[in-house]
């Protein structure tokens, strides 16, 4: 997922749907974190991608 988009970006959302605190937990791991997760993580990415696109 990180080729996707920006390790910060990923994290930002990741605490914006409650998934960050696994990943410190671990370390800052995402090994742990599940497909679910990442598929959220993925599609609220794309979400404001598109809202950045329609912006423009």
């Amino acid at each position: 997922m990180s080729k996707l988009i920006s390790n910060n970006l990923r994290e930002e959302i990741a605490k914006e749907l409650g998934v960050y605190d696994k990943i410190a937990q671990d370390g800052g791991s995402w090994a742990n974190v599940s497909s679910r997760d990442c598929g959220n993580i993925v599609k609220k990415a794309i979400e404001i991608a598109n809202r950045s696109v329609e912006n423009k």
